[in-house]
């Protein structure tokens, strides 16, 4: 079977995908932003799922231009499925993408999604799109699947070529190709519709959501009694099927964003999903009770709220990634501001441009960190475990409280140089 292959969409999905894609078949990597294509052009990955070698070492035709995507037989549109102020889907980049390729899709081609979305969503609203702009219809002059992205940023364990991927097709003849494709690159798990290959990318993240939002609710109930949640964990993890989850704030576009999709469908439907809506409202709301335990550190030691300095450490989503979207710091940084706290922004990663002009602080590097109240570190990059916490608290005389949202550090060390250690 001959094939041709252009990923549409090279973010944090689509490019490690083309990557893997253009060991095996001729691939087309296509993205309307000309200074990512640039930068891709000149083996360079801002997003640092790809490192320089393998963008060295692939064949991929890199572009902006649109009409290139006629030379493909077989497309895969990458693009992100973000939710809107109200938490309703926003499909205007799957809409866009949809046009795009509709434009310039080639007679018998086979047009694979792997953006996150509600189930039916592929073939009530991508597919009209697509026959609208190319003249053809689907079934006849093309086909549609769905095989949803597994890609979690940052982990360089769980990488494309070692996970099984979902695959599904509109018929057997368009799953016979989606299997031959993908089946080159990893093993496939056949769903038996387009509509349950979405269904199962939604709950993948709804489940870990739900997980989380359960611990913490545990979280805030145990700090209201003054019972360490990470003791109570460590204790009932001794159980063997105590399955383990650790409290936290969820940012980034996956676990705090794909539960809105289904519950959208869902009300579309005309039911009210309630376990699914509670937890996310727990999460959301985290940062809060996170900001209750600063404020109480900064009365603890008699600061007064207004202008205390507290330093954000790590503002990324999560840990040793440079993304940034939807990043629970922010709403941190927000609630610290409505208390008077002044507040400060920490990220090798994000630099003083993007931490300045993102987040709305001042940026400082660790070194330039002098005259603050506490700490709190966020997201905790590697960066940060080789910092010198002696120099820290000598330029910090004032601080009196570090806290670890993550149980990242060594609580010992931090205690025996007089500050207080604190986490959820």
């Amino acid at each position: 079977m001959k094939i041709k292959i252009c990923v549409v969409g090279l973010g944090y999905v689509g490019l490690p995908l083309a990557i893997e894609f253009d060991r095996h078949f001729p691939v087309i990597g296509f993205d309307v932003s000309e200074t990512r294509i640039n930068q891709l052009k000149e083996d360079r990955d801002s997003s640092g799922e790809v490192g320089e070698e393998p963008l060295k070492d692939s064949t991929i035709l890199f572009t902006a231009d649109p009409e290139r995507i006629k030379e493909a037989s077989f497309v895969v549109i990458c693009v992100p499925t973000p939710i809107d102020k109200t938490k309703r889907p926003n499909l205007s980049f799957l809409e866009s993408a949809s046009e795009l390729v509709g434009k310039n899709l080639s007679p018998d081609s086979v047009v694979v999604y792997e953006s996150t979305v509600y189930p039916g969503c592929t073939e009530e609203v991508c597919v009209p799109i697509l026959e609208k702009f190319s003249g053809l219809r689907c079934g006849e002059g093309f086909k549609v699947g769905y095989s949803p992205e597994r890609i979690n940023p940052g982990d360089k364990e769980h990488t494309i070529d070692k996970i099984t991927k979902v695959i599904a097709g509109m018929d057997p003849d368009s799953l016979e190709t989606i299997d031959f494709v993908y089946s080159k690159i990893t093993k496939i798990h056949p769903a038996p519709t387009i509509k349950t290959a979405e269904a199962a990318k939604v709950i993948e993240n709804i489940q870990r959501d739900l997980n989380i939002a359960l611990m913490n609710e545990l979280a805030v109930i145990f700090n209201k009694m003054g019972v360490k949640t990470k003791d109570v964990l460590a204790a009932a993890g001794t159980k063997w099927n105590f399955h383990k989850y650790h409290p936290g704030l969820v940012g980034g576009h996956c676990i705090g964003v794909d539960p809105y999709y289904l519950t959208h469908k869902a009300v579309e439907l005309g039911y009210h999903p309630e376990v699914i809506l509670a937890g996310r409202k727990i999460n959301d709301n985290m940062h809060k009770h996170v900001v209750e335990l600063v404020i109480k550190e900064l009365n603890n030691s008699e600061k007064v709220l207004k202008h205390s300095k507290v330093a954000l450490l790590g503002l990324t989503f999560k840990e040793n990634v440079k993304d940034c979207r939807n990043s629970k710091a922010k709403c941190l940084i927000n609630e610290l501001k409505s208390y008077g706290v002044e507040v400060f922004g920490c990220d090798p990663l994000l630099g003083r441009e993007t931490v300045e002009n993102v987040f709305g602080v001042r940026y400082k590097e660790m070194n330039e960190l002098e005259g603050m109240d506490g700490l709190v570190v966020v997201s905790p990059h590697q960066e940060f475990g080789d910092l010198d916490w002696n120099q820290i608290k000598k330029r910090n005389e004032n601080a009196s409280f570090v806290m670890d949202l993550k149980g990242f550090l060594d609580s010992e060390k931090i205690k025996a140089l007089g500050l207080e250690y604190c986490s959820i």
